[in-house]
């Protein structure tokens, strides 16, 4: 009943995650009533990210360039790295404002039911990361590696192979694993066991 070229756009709308194909009807509908300018301007936008954005060759966050905007920037601490499984995690923790080191993106977390084995992710490289600033031939020797992987399953066993390695290749690099619990304003009763375990076992003196 459409057009080609109208299905065709609906079909890739729809490849997109969180986009059903009605949403995508909806999306390929307002591009084709905008004007041909602004059609264009999200054209282009598209291919220039493709063409233009890759991999910090550092810490592996998306980059414009060899080096991403926060290894570029000498008013970060280089001594605090801070692991990540996507790139998009960054943006989160930035928004914070309460994080001022460096960051070095997994690209996965470990799943051996979905065949993500530990040499599937840049273990090998955050390794090296850290035995070069061990060895001197960094700026800045690595203090402190905080583990920020998701809360979850495969989030938790990639925390804990993270921290087996970095304690086995670097024992006086410290180890750290962000804090989880209660968030703020939450309810007690609405409150699981598991998340409730975790906010008594990380609870703080006053």
């Amino acid at each position: 009943m459409l057009a080609p070229p109208l299905q065709r756009l609906i079909t890739e709308l729809a490849r997109l995650p969180g986009i059903g194909n009605r949403t995508a009807q909806r999306l390929a509908f307002h591009v084709l009533r905008t004007p041909a300018e602004e059609a264009g301007a999200l054209a282009d936008a598209i291919r220039e990210v493709k063409e233009k954005i890759g991999l910090c060759e550092v810490c592996f966050n998306l980059a414009e360039g060899p080096r991403c905007l926060i290894c570029e920037d000498a008013r970060r601490d280089g001594g605090l790295v801070c692991v990540v499984e996507e790139p998009g995690d960054v943006i989160p923790m930035e928004r914070t404002h309460e994080y001022r080191g460096r960051y070095h993106v997994l690209g996965g977390a470990l799943s051996p039911i979905d065949g993500v084995e530990p040499e599937d992710l840049r273990l090998a490289e955050l390794y090296a990361r850290v035995e070069r600033a061990r060895g001197g031939e960094a700026a800045e020797p690595i203090r402190e590696v905080i583990l920020a992987t998701n809360p979850t399953t495969t989030g938790e066993a990639t925390a804990l192979h993270v921290a087996d390695g970095l304690r086995t290749r670097a024992p006086e690099v410290a180890v750290t694993r962000l804090a989880s619990g209660l968030p703020v304003g939450a309810d007690l009763e609405y409150a699981d066991e598991v998340t409730l375990g975790k906010a008594f076992a990380g609870r703080q003196a006053l």
